[in-house]
């Protein structure tokens, strides 16, 4: 196999034992880098080893994510014929799309496999959300250096696999003193008058140094070693001058790669006391790692990547925190038996980011991105190889979980989960209540009916609600189906077991639904195409009703496999309400999962009676509908659909009479200014802030949109007719 390999980072000849060790399972592997690259505030020439397939050409700007490389030599080295092109550069990077530009000139589909390191779900700008999309779609698959980074590529559009592959340290060269690799003796250990605690990294406010040196003031016994630089170590040196630290703390500046493993060595402890901001978090920490392979026990903060990279082999403390961050590094001398303990455990995990593992690692995923043969092609039609092959229903699968998200209207959810059984009797499925309406009467009801009640103090939107019960699935470890249920809807729970049967029947469903009717008996809708520029046009010329593809189920009462939520990931939160199930289902389709419609079960939704103002239902269908596309079809798209939908509502408000006519001219109206601006202005929006986590008080809110989905009249295809 050929591979080119574009990376700025491997400038570093260290980073460069990712291309040695993947040449080691007999890859051919040409890597093209910067010339020269500031890393840490040091500017990094390329120096290449004797006969090392790497070449250095010229960049034009210097943030990782707004340069690029040399058009010309990139334009020469895509002329050959790889089997796979790996882009280690972030999709939303200039970079990245200035590469896959030069091969669409160059009118090649090389399977092509990208990187993210962003655990952020950060909101781009224009074009680096669309270069993003694009660069998403396209890509065969993608390494991430950590699980929240694939996560958001795959709610961004990923098709292909993503795979959460470290980024490698040399277990050479970061070894215990003596070279032993799985035990400790006590003279190993830290002797319990002096603790000598290292830190490494950049001295920056995010880094948090001033945590800790505020935690070493607090114990005398402390000594610190700081190895790095930054815009803080005036700041940080003042600090270390007073007096209740004065002799305590070591500047050591940069060390070269053999210094900083014998400091490793020297110290205890490796703090890393990072601090979550609004646009970082930790997103790996390789001295972590380093530190561990070094036989140095880590004490590090719950952020980021960081319990992901440190696991138990180390202690995790709160962000922020200097007395329980002293408090964790002093257990490690007055813990009897925990120094050699986590000290084992870190050699045991440093071993799982060797290099070597690392190549393997990649080489497994270039193998699945020339299966796949272009990523988002492959899984939109179901190729075998686009991602791997799916068990055969097992029989022993729990019963799904059932979510139901509440607003207000407490009859109608009595009425919901008293068809869903006794709890007494066995048959019910485990059930949790989310009130977006902290109301004390649903409360009342859920509690009454054995279901767990959660009140997430706010409203939060139906997909900001299920990502809540979602999360809740995540930290108990398990990874059971979910059956969203409106509480104007109704099922029973033999009918839920039945549906769960057709779920696992056949390998790549990722949701199933029941038919439906209304509270009189009538037939309801339930399978729709995926909405698109197309389907607009369609719809505004009359033709909507040929496209009868059953592309997706909506989300009144829909089970989701609890595989398919692992591999794809939450629901996208900007959808407050409406296509949140759509824009899940759509992320699963590209992926190779499918969702089909189950016959032979029959739920009852009402359909609209959770809510007294139509206006604002259609106002927030229409600006999710708008959401959708934008993300999905790019701003193009979106106008081509305003487009069709402004012309098609003006025939019908000249054409048509009485309510539907006033509907349409009402309609157009929303258009014509935009519905997500109508819907902004609905809310009494503010431009977007940073959210809020769940557990802080949200302070006053607008008036919140009543709680009802898919109301029968609302066209599900796509831009309402």
């Amino acid at each position: 196999m050929r591979v080119l390999r574009i990376s700025h980072s491997a400038v570093v000849d260290e980073w460069r034992h990712r291309e040695r060790a993947i040449r080691s399972h007999g890859l051919r592997v040409h890597l093209i880098s910067a010339r020269r690259w500031d890393e840490g505030g040091r500017v990094v020439p390329l120096e290449p080893r004797p006969g090392e397939d790497v070449r250095g050409v010229r960049t034009l700007g210097r943030h990782p994510n707004l340069f690029v490389y040399d058009p010309v030599a990139l334009w020469r080295a895509l002329k050959s014929p790889w089997d796979v092109i790996d882009i280690h550069e972030e999709p939303y990077s200039l970079a990245t799309a200035e590469v896959l530009a030069l091969l669409t000139l160059r009118r090649r589909r090389t399977p092509v496999v990208l990187y993210s390191a962003q655990n952020i779900a950060k909101r781009f700008p224009p074009p680096f959300a669309w270069l993003e999309r694009r660069a998403l779609r396209r890509a065969a698959a993608l390494s991430a250096c950590n699980t929240q980074a694939g996560r958001i590529a795959r709610s961004r559009g990923l098709a292909g696999p993503a795979r959460v592959i470290g980024l490698g340290v040399d277990l050479t060269r970061f070894s215990p003193p003596d070279g032993r690799r799985r035990q400790a003796t006590p003279s190993d250990l830290p002797q319990p008058d002096v603790l000598r605690v290292g830190y490494v990294g950049r001295l920056a406010p995010h880094k948090g140094v001033d945590v800790l040196l505020d935690a070493a003031a607090l114990d005398p016994r402390m000594r610190v070693e700081i190895a790095g630089a930054g815009p803080s170590q005036q700041a940080l040196r003042t600090r270390a001058a007073q007096p209740d630290l004065a002799g305590r703390v070591r500047f050591l500046g940069h060390l070269t790669p053999p210094a900083l493993a014998e400091l490793y060595r020297e110290v205890d402890v490796l703090a890393v006391p990072s601090l979550p901001t609004p646009g970082w978090l930790e997103q790996f920490c390789r001295v972590a790692v380093e530190a561990m392979a070094s036989g140095c026990v880590v004490v590090a903060a719950r952020t980021g990547a960081l319990p992901d990279v440190v696991g138990d082999a180390g202690l995790l403390v709160a962000p922020g925190d200097p007395a329980a961050l002293a408090q964790a590094l002093a257990r490690v001398v007055d813990e009897p038996g925990l120094g050699p303990s986590l000290r084992a455990r870190g050699l045991d995990r440093a071993g799982q980011y060797s290099w070597e593992r690392v190549g393997a690692q990649y080489v497994e995923l270039y193998a699945e991105a020339v299966r796949t043969g272009g990523g988002a092609t492959s899984a939109r039609h179901g190729l075998v190889g686009a991602h791997p092959v799916r068990a055969a229903a097992r029989t022993d699968r729990p019963a799904p979980e059932v979510v139901v998200i509440a607003y207000g209207a407490p009859e109608l959810l009595e009425q919901c989960l008293a068809a869903l059984g006794d709890p007494a009797d066995g048959t019910r499925p485990p059930l949790l209540v989310v009130d977006n309406s902290s109301d004390r009467r649903v409360r009342a009801i859920a509690t009454a009916a054995g279901a767990e009640y959660l009140d997430p103090g706010g409203n939060l939107g139906f997909a900001g609600a299920v990502n809540l019960a979602l999360g809740r699935r995540a930290e108990s470890g398990g990874s059971t189906d979910l059956l969203l249920l409106n509480p104007d809807a109704a099922v029973d729970a033999a009918g839920i077991r039945e549906l769960q049967r057709a779920l696992h029947a056949e390998p790549g469903l990722a949701a199933v639904a029941p038919t439906q009717h209304d509270g009189a008996g009538e037939p309801a809708q339930v399978a729709w195409p995926f909405p698109s520029p197309v389907r607009a046009w369609l719809q505004a010329v009359g033709l909507g009703r040929l496209s009868r593809r059953e592309d997706f189920m909506i989300g009144s009462v829909l089970l989701l496999n609890g595989e398919a939520l692992d591999e794809v990931g939450t629901f996208d939160d900007d959808f407050f309400l409406y296509s949140e199930e759509t824009d899940w289902q759509y992320r699963a389709r590209q992926a190779g999962w499918r969702a089909v419609l189950v016959p032979t079960v029959v739920a009852t939704h009402v359909g609209g009676a959770t809510s007294t103002d139509p206006v604002r239902r259609e106002t927030h269908f229409h600006a999710s509908q708008e959401r959708y596309l934008r993300k999905h079809h790019g701003p193009l798209g979106w106008a081509s659909a305003r487009l069709a939908m402004l012309l098609g509502v003006a025939a019908r408000g000249a054409l048509l009479r009485g309510t539907r006519g006033r509907d349409a001219r009402r309609r157009g109206v929303l258009y014509l200014r935009g519905p997500l601006q109508v819907e902004a202005a609905l809310l009494g929006d503010t431009p977007p802030q940073p959210r809020r986590p769940h557990h802080e008080d949200p302070g006053p809110r607008p008036a919140a949109p009543v709680r009802t989905r898919h109301g029968r009249h609302i066209d599900r295809s796509g831009i309402g007719s």
